[in-house]
């Protein structure tokens, strides 16, 4: 890669951070006293070691690669016109992160090296960095961008990674540009249009959110990086032009940042962090139906089975590919809960407990009983 070219999207990539970093100033992000210590110390180490490290790394070792795999290929698309080159090389390394990104959601061992970016207790333009650096290393469009280097097409990777950081690093940071939208009528078709091609603040920050009894939030939705089409056309897309009040996620036992930043070489000592030595998530499923009047409003229904406040939710669900459902109680009244998982009318019993062999959490095997509700 030319280190003109290199030098100057350095130089451009932190000017954008550092304007939206000042957006975030002025709205008082800083002051809120949200932000620990080692929240302010993993974003700042993994801002400097994502472009200084990592990115270069990676982009080398995929060069190198292609030299290997073909030596006589190295610039052979060069002069290729960048009305062809940007949109290829965009769409390409957005969609293979938004799949990357969903996985991180579905496979364990891949969400607790995404975990640190969900433990961000506000949002800022900061908090774009916060993933532990194997997750950088292991980042498919950071290998396509070497790839496309390699190729010829430089010039299209510096401009598609500067657009690229504009967007992300604006639907993280505080400033909400995108309510001007929303609060003028006579602008929603614009919104309507932008919501559904670029990610926003709102349809970012309700991936964020802690919790979705809100209504906003949603952490398995709302994937897309820079492009939103993305969970348009793959069925993950969550719109509300709203935004949640709580960021983060619950129950976290605020790890530090080098445990973030270098999870699985250094691991956390917090009890019950998902990233401590030997940390196992554990079942709760039961076949016994819990009884409860539930207050009036919003309540979310465990259905991984690993909340410890089974049958609800407490976020457990994250790294499983399942996502707890949303329920209203509109009037206080005993109801019997499933806590068996195989219930056809969830959050409710329907008594399909009573084809289980196992009665408790744990997972535990015995002899089959019936409980009546």
């Amino acid at each position: 890669m030319d280190v003109i070219i290199a030098e100057n999207y350095i130089v451009l990539v932190l000017g954008v951070l550092i304007l939206f970093a000042l957006g975030d100033i002025i709205v008082g992000s800083y002051r809120r006293g949200k932000r620990r210590k080692d929240d302010l110390a993993q974003e700042a180490v993994g801002f400097v070691q994502l472009y200084t490290l990592v990115q270069p790394a990676v982009a080398g070792l995929a060069f190198l690669l292609m030299g290997l795999l073909f030596p006589n290929s190295e610039n052979e698309f060069l002069g290729t016109t960048l009305w062809i080159a940007l949109p290829l090389y965009l769409l390409v390394d957005d969609c293979s992160q938004y799949w990357y990104h969903r996985k991180a959601h579905e496979w364990e061992w891949l969400w607790k090296l995404h975990r640190p970016h969900h433990a961000t207790p506000e949002m800022g333009a900061f908090a774009t960095y916060r993933n532990a650096t194997l997750y950088y290393a292991l980042l498919p469009n950071l290998w396509w961008g070497g790839i496309f280097t390699y190729f010829g097409f430089g010039l299209a990777v510096i401009i598609g990674l500067v657009l690229k950081n504009i967007v992300v690093i604006g639907a993280h940071g505080s400033i909400k540009w995108d309510r001007f939208l929303y609060e003028n009528k006579w602008l929603h078709p614009v919104a309507w249009v932008v919501e559904r091609f670029i990610s926003t603040p709102a349809t970012h920050f309700a991936h964020h959110g802690k919790s979705a009894k809100d209504g906003i939030s949603d952490p398995n939705g709302n994937f897309s990086n820079m492009f939103f089409f993305w969970d348009i056309l793959f069925g993950t897309a969550i719109i509300t032009r709203q935004y949640p009040e709580e960021i983060g996620l619950d129950n976290d036992p605020n790890d530090p940042w080098y445990a973030h930043l270098y999870y699985p070489i250094i691991k956390s000592k917090q009890e019950g962090s998902e990233i401590s030595a030997g940390f196992k998530k554990q079942s709760y499923v039961s076949n016994e139906p819990l009884k409860i009047a539930l207050e009036v409003g919003n309540h979310l229904y465990c259905v991984c089975g690993m909340s410890k406040d089974n049958p609800f939710c407490n976020g457990s669900h994250h790294g499983t590919g399942k996502k707890p459902i949303l329920f209203e109680v509109k009037k206080k009244r005993t109801m019997s809960y499933c806590t068996c998982k195989m219930t056809k009318t969830p959050p409710y019993c329907d008594m399909s407990h009573e084809q289980m062999d196992m009665p408790s959490a744990g997972n535990i095997k015995k002899k089959k009983e019936t409980t009546k509700v």
